[in-house]
C-alpha cells in the first residue's frame, strides 16, 4: 500500500492506495498533520512506501516522522517522469503539474491531453500523443479574482463563490459574481475550443478544488475528476521505486 503526502497553502490531502485504487482520502489543516498520519498508520499498517509533494511546507520533525515508518519519495524535479519534457525552463515547473501530466500518461496513453487544475490559480498543461509534454498557461483562479476586486478597490465587497443568476448583473453583488464566474467559464470554454482547433481528438480533464463547481457550467466535454493529481502522484510513486 501507498501512502500519499500532498501539502498545500492551508491544507494537506493523505491518500492512501492500494495499486491503483484509492482507499481512503482524508483533508486537514496543517496543524492536525501528526494526529492525522499517526490514525493512518494505525488504521492501515500495510502502508509501505509514501510520497510526499510540497515538503518545504512541512517541518522538519513531520517529515523525520514519516521517514521513520515508510520508505519516503520526495517529490521534485529530479524524479523520474514518464514523458519528454519540452518546456523551456524545467527547473521552474511546478511539480503538481508534472503529477497532472503523469496522471494523464497513466490513465490516457497515445492521446493529446489538455489537463485543467482549477484551484487557487487555474493551470492549463497540455501534452501530446507523442508523449511530449510542451506547457500550457497560468491565470488566477476563482477565490483569487474575488479578493482581488476586494482587495485592490475600495468599495467591492468579498463574495462567496456562486453561480450568478445572469449574464447581466443588476447590483453590484451580481454584476461581480458575473464578471468572475462567467469570466472563468468563457476562459476555459474559449481555450478548450483554440486548441480543438489544432487537436481535433483532444481529451480534456478538469481538476482542482472548483472542478466540481465549474464542470456544471462549461460548454465543451471535459472528465471531471477532483482526484487526478493524487493518481498521478501515486502514479510517480510507482513508477521511481519499481
Amino acid at each position: 500500500m501507498n501512502l500519499i503526502v500532498d501539502v498545500g497553502n492551508t491544507l494537506v490531502k493523505f491518500a492512501v492506495f492500494q495499486e491503483d485504487e484509492l482507499v481512503e482520502k482524508i483533508i486537514v489543516e496543517l496543524f492536525e498533520f501528526g494526529k492525522t498520519q499517526k490514525n493512518i498508520s494505525i488504521n492501515h499498517p500495510k502502508i509501505q512506501k509514501c510520497i510526499l509533494a510540497s515538503v518545504g511546507k512541512l517541518s522538519k520533525e513531520m517529515v523525520s516522522e514519516l521517514e521513520k515508518q515508510y520508505k519516503v519519495l520526495i517529490l521534485d524535479s529530479n524524479l523520474k517522469f514518464p514523458f519528454h519534457n519540452r518546456y523551456k525552463t524545467p527547473t521552474t515547473l511546478g511539480v503538481d503539474r508534472m503529477a497532472l501530466v503523469s496522471a494523464s500518461v497513466n490513465q490516457y496513453p497515445n492521446d493529446n491531453v489538455l489537463i485543467i487544475d482549477a484551484g487557487s490559480c487555474i493551470t492549463y498543461d497540455f501534452i501530446t500523443q507523442q508523449n511530449e509534454y510542451l506547457g500550457g498557461a497560468i491565470s488566477p483562479g476563482i477565490r483569487l479574482r474575488y479578493k482581488s476586486l476586494h482587495n485592490f478597490t475600495a468599495n467591492l465587497p468579498l463574495l462567496d463563490t456562486e453561480i450568478p443568476e445572469a449574464l447581466i448583473g443588476d447590483s453590484t453583488v451580481g454584476a461581480i459574481h458575473s464578471g468572475v464566474v462567467n469570466g472563468i467559464i468563457k476562459e476555459i470554454d474559449g481555450v478548450i475550443d483554440e486548441y480543438l482547433e489544432k487537436y481535433s481528438d483532444l481529451t480534456v480533464i478538469l481538476t482542482g478544488g472548483d472542478a466540481n463547481f465549474l464542470s456544471k457550467q462549461l460548454k465543451n466535454s471535459i472528465f471531471a475528476n477532483s482526484n487526478f493529481l493524487l493518481e498521478g502522484l501515486n502514479f510517480i510513486l510507482e513508477y521511481n521505486t519499481h
